[in-house]
């Protein structure tokens, strides 16, 4: 008997490592070529050269062999991702993934987000299109030479990625504009929350101004020459977005005649769009302006026939049959009238989405120019053609200039808001074009050294537009600057991750002593009250993953946001999360307007112990023990390799208990945080920063798959070589004969 047990683990442990050096040769045939030559469709020779964290640095012999060497080497490194990217977008993930899809590429289909991207692709400038052209066949020609070697993703779906195009480079940009702008669920939210309940009490829950909660948000900034050690600019850049495995952002270096820059992109989108060349630098927030707006109409879905100003349209129809992996194709029938798409509420009523990105006007595509910037004013040049979502950008120049410019395509509208859906059929609520880049907000120069945007509002009470956003509250800003004041000149480039790591929620830390105050008043005889005391009353605000005080001080929240919510709507606010809550709930907090409740103290008291109560029925033991990293704790998985039995686990990052919250500078939760740490020394460009929360590849066995997550997790960064660099491999690409 013991010899059978022993021959059945002997081949148990035979079937695993064959099962294992199996998916190890699988991993391995499918590494890319870093190393070497190679012949390619190029009209010069191409040096790609990687350093010790896997950027590539590629250098050619004119913009356009250094595009199609970009597209190359992101395919190398991001070759599923850039598929699954644009098939997300383009609304084609169930032809791999199987049914569970089918309800996101329904939505992507009704949006028309490929036949916006083909429209766009359509209407570039020809030199513009010329580049798109060229990256695209960078990434094709990876994919023919790779032939059935693409990586395990497309082994395990059992796929293989169609040939790139303009229009999907195009389609991973509307992408991030979608993420970055997708307002229009929100605006129903709220005509819900008033068509129950007290719609004076439910707009004071939705403030336009000010806003930010659990959001894609970001920081940057920059300092004068005045402000910093070496008496020229640094800048830094730290955009927060959903946690992914790989990152949401490759980084890479291109070197041309007139053309030198390095930073990062969006894998599938050519150059840079963070980072520095040998005169500038810059980085990105998002701006948070709505762009998005839904107009109730009036129209016979059987027919689709529809009014506006009292004469009778057709709506165009489009018939679109979704591939569905296992399963029937699904069709989807869209009804598009003059605002857009139709789509039909919860409660019957058909509404269509208008959507700035999905306007007709000639599309530009504006990265080349911007990487070529030399000084301010080329560099507003290059931004007043730029046609995507609204964005600031922060700017330093090595003549010592620095600015902030806003930037995008920004509906016009005057005397409505749009912030809920508007009556389709009058006529009256219609955009005036749009916002002209000159009378966009910018700014150059200041007399405090410093400019700071945290997706704060960067308008004007007096603009004559109307200015409609979720913007996010002037806390990180406010924070940042406060740091960046504790010392008015002698700044080092390093010294700014110190800010970017910074966990002080001044938000959590007014709700603890709202709480404490509270307590005071009201003087509860619960067992938990002495305890809870003392750990508030000993916080200062700062967001540690080893402190009880930012558990509470969430759960807190919480509790109080849905009170407020119920109280301005009943039932109908149980759904109430929009971003910007926190403003909400601070402001109603101080002001304690009358009418909400009987007694305001008694109503904090009473939220404050249903927040006890959920820590210990969720962790137990005393209130000391409830560490905020215990809730506050993130995985980054592998969206399809770590769902393979076993070995899943190893394509992972984490489990990691973070400091930090949505309203802090390091702005976290559970599902995003900051996907780029970024440093500008424009005193020495070598000195600059870099940091992903992974790595730059996506292939497993590269050594970058996360060779970067240790220093991130530190609040450390490496250096973003630029004039030296250290050479780990390289591959040439030669005209093919």
């Amino acid at each position: 008997m013991r010899y059978v047990l022993r021959t059945a683990n002997a081949l148990l442990v035979l079937a695993a490592l064959l099962a294992l050096g199996a998916a190890w040769w699988l991993l391995g045939r499918t590494a890319p070529k870093v190393s070497g030559q190679a012949p390619a469709p190029v009209a010069g020779e191409i040096a790609i050269v990687r350093d010790a964290i896997g950027l590539p640095h590629i250098t050619a012999g004119s913009v356009e062999d250094a595009v199609f060497a970009q597209g190359y080497v992101t395919a190398q490194d991001r070759m599923w991702q850039m598929d699954m990217l644009r098939r997300l977008a383009a609304g084609e993930l169930s032809e791999v993934v199987g049914p569970s899809t089918l309800e996101s590429d329904t939505l992507a289909r009704k949006m028309r987000l490929r036949a916006i991207a083909e429209q766009q692709a359509r209407s570039l400038p020809p030199a513009e299109q010329a580049l798109l052209a060229a990256y695209a066949r960078g990434v094709n020609h990876y994919i023919e030479q790779q032939e059935g070697r693409w990586g395990p993703e497309f082994v395990l779906l059992g796929s293989r990625p169609r040939l790139w195009t303009l229009a999907d480079s195009l389609l991973c940009g509307l992408q991030m504009d979608r993420t970055l702008t997708d307002s229009w669920e929100t605006d129903l939210l709220k005509a819900r929350m008033i068509a129950a309940g007290d719609p004076a009490k439910v707009r004071r829950l939705f403030p336009v101004r000010t806003g930010g909660e659990i959001i894609p948000g970001s920081n940057a900034w920059v300092l004068s020459g005045s402000r910093t050690a070496s008496g020229q600019p640094v800048l830094a850049g730290d955009p927060h977005l959903p946690f992914s495995v790989p990152s949401p952002w490759h980084l890479v270096h291109l070197k041309a005649p007139e053309l030198n820059v390095i930073g990062a992109t969006l894998p599938g989108i050519p150059f840079v769009l963070i980072g520095h060349n040998e005169h500038v630098a810059w980085s990105i927030t998002s701006l948070q302006f709505d762009t998005m707006d839904l107009y109730g109409e009036k129209i016979d879905l059987r027919t689709g026939r529809y009014s506006y100003k009292g004469e009778i349209f057709e709506a165009g129809r489009e018939t679109e049959l979704i591939a569905v992996k296992g399963a029937r194709r699904a069709e989807v029938l869209s009804l598009i009238t003059r605002h857009g798409p139709i789509f039909t509420a919860q409660n019957g009523d058909h509404y269509s989405l208008r959507w700035a990105a999905a306007d007709p006007a000639p599309y530009s595509f504006p990265l080349l120019q911007l990487a070529r910037t030399r000084n301010w004013e080329q560099f507003r040049t290059a931004l007043a053609s730029y046609q995507g979502p609204g964005i600031n950008l922060i700017f330093a120049a090595r003549d010592g200039d620095i600015g902030h410019q806003v930037a995008g395509r920004l509906p016009k509208r005057i005397g409505f808001l749009g912030d809920l859906p508007l009556e389709g059929h009058g006529g009256q609520y219609e955009w005036e074009g749009f916002i002209p880049f000159d009378e966009l907000p910018s700014f150059h120069n200041p007399r405090s050294g410093q400019l700071i945007s945290a997706n704060h509002n960067p308008f004007r009470e007096d603009t004559a537009f109307t200015v409609s956003g979720f913007f996010a509250p002037p806390d990180r800003q406010r924070q940042i600057s406060a740091r960046l004041r504790t010392r008015p000149d002698g700044w080092m480039p390093e010294e700014m991750l110190w800010i970017q790591t910074d966990v002080y929620s001044a938000f959590s830390h007014f709700l603890a002593r709202t709480a404490l105050s509270a307590l005071a008043t009201r003087e509860p005889e619960d067992s938990w009250t002495a305890e809870v005391r003392t750990i508030l009353d000993g916080w200062n605000g700062q967001m540690h993953k080893a402190l009880a005080a930012p558990l509470l001080a969430d759960l807190l929240y919480r509790q109080i946001r849905r009170r407020l919510a119920e109280s301005a709507a009943g039932d109908a606010g149980a759904d109430y999360k929009f971003e910007t809550a926190p403003s909400a709930v601070e402001a109603l907090l101080r002001e304690r307007p009358p009418g909400w409740f009987e007694d305001w103290d008694q109503m904090v008291v009473d939220a404050l112990g249903d927040a006890v109560a959920e820590a210990d029925r969720r962790f137990g033991g005393r209130p000391a023990r409830w560490q905020w990293g215990r809730l506050n704790q993130v995985t980054l998985a592998h969206p399809l390799m770590s769902r393979v039995p076993l070995a899943g686990s190893l394509f992972n990052v984490g489990p990691l208990e973070l400091s930090g919250s949505p309203t802090t500078v390091k702005q976290v939760t559970r599902s995003l945080g900051p996907s780029m740490r970024f440093v500008a020394d424009l005193s020495d460009w070598d000195n600059s920063l870099i940091n992903l929360p992974t790595g730059n590849s996506g292939h497993f066995i590269s050594g970058h798959y996360k060779d970067q997550w240790d220093e991130y997790v530190a609040g450390k960064a490496f250096k973003l070589e630029f004039e030296k660099v250290a050479a780990k491999s390289e591959l040439r690409l030669s005209p093919a004969k």
